[in-house]
C-alpha cells in the first residue's frame, strides 16, 4: 500500500479505477506558483507535496501530483471564481491548450518525478455556452477551469496524448515511474 498525497477525488477514482492499494493522506506543502517553465512548476510542486507526507510518513511510499493548463506559456489553475473560470475558458475557446501532470513518487528516501504533457483542442465556445457550464459549479475546483470527464466533454474538439492525464492523473506514466521507483502499486507500496 502507498500513500496518495492528494485530496483530488478525481486522482482518487483513477487509482480505484486501477485496482492500486493506497490511502490518502493530504499534503499542506506550500505550492510554488512560478518557475522556469510549466512543465518544471508541476514537477516541483507534485516532489514537495510527496515530500512533505513521505516526511510525516517515513519508509512508506508517497505519490504526490500537480496539474495545470498552459497556453502560450500562461498557465491557469484553478479558478478563483465564476468570473475567472467564464474568463479561462473564453481563453481556450477554439484553441489548442496544454495539460500537465506532475508526478512523484517518494520512495526508499529518494524522489522520482516528471512531468507529463497533453494536447487539448477546444472548439469555439459561445459566452452563452460558457455562462451555462460555469454555472454549474464544475469548473470551479478544476485546473484550467473544466473537466474532460465531466459537462465540458462537448467543448473538447479532440485529444493527443493521455486522457488520464487531463483528468488529473497520467495512469500510464505513473504507473511505468512507480516501477522506477520500486513501488508496487497493487501490494505493499515498495518492492525494494
Amino acid at each position: 500500500m502507498f500513500i496518495l498525497a492528494s485530496g483530488s477525488p478525481r486522482r482518487r477514482e483513477l487509482l480505484q479505477q486501477i485496482g492500486a492499494l493506497f490511502r490518502v493522506e493530504v499534503s499542506e506543502a506550500e505550492e510554488l506558483s512560478q518557475a522556469e517553465s510549466p512543465a518544471e512548476l508541476v514537477r516541483l510542486n507534485a516532489a514537495a507535496k510527496a515530500e512533505a507526507v513521505a516526511r510525516e510518513h517515513p519508509g512508506e511510499a508517497v505519490l504526490g501530483a500537480d496539474t495545470v493548463v498552459a497556453l502560450e506559456g500562461k498557465i491557469y489553475g484553478k479558478p478563483r471564481d465564476a468570473a475567472e473560470a467564464c474568463s479561462m475558458l473564453a481563453a481556450l475557446s477554439g484553441r489548442r491548450h496544454e495539460v500537465l501532470t506532475g508526478i512523484a513518487w517518494v520512495s526508499g528516501g529518494q524522489t522520482f518525478s516528471e512531468a507529463v504533457s497533453t494536447q487539448v483542442q477546444f472548439g469555439e465556445l459561445t459566452a452563452e455556452e460558457i455562462s451555462r457550464y460555469v454555472a454549474t459549479g464544475e469548473p470551479l475546483d478544476k485546473a484550467g477551469a473544466y473537466a474532460l470527464q465531466g459537462g465540458a466533454a462537448v467543448f473538447i474538439e479532440g485529444i493527443e496524448g493521455s486522457y488520464s492525464n487531463v483528468v488529473g492523473l497520467p495512469l500510464y506514466r505513473t504507473a511505468l515511474l512507480a516501477k522506477k521507483a520500486g513501488v508496487d502499486l497493487y501490494g505493499k507500496g515498495s518492492s525494494k
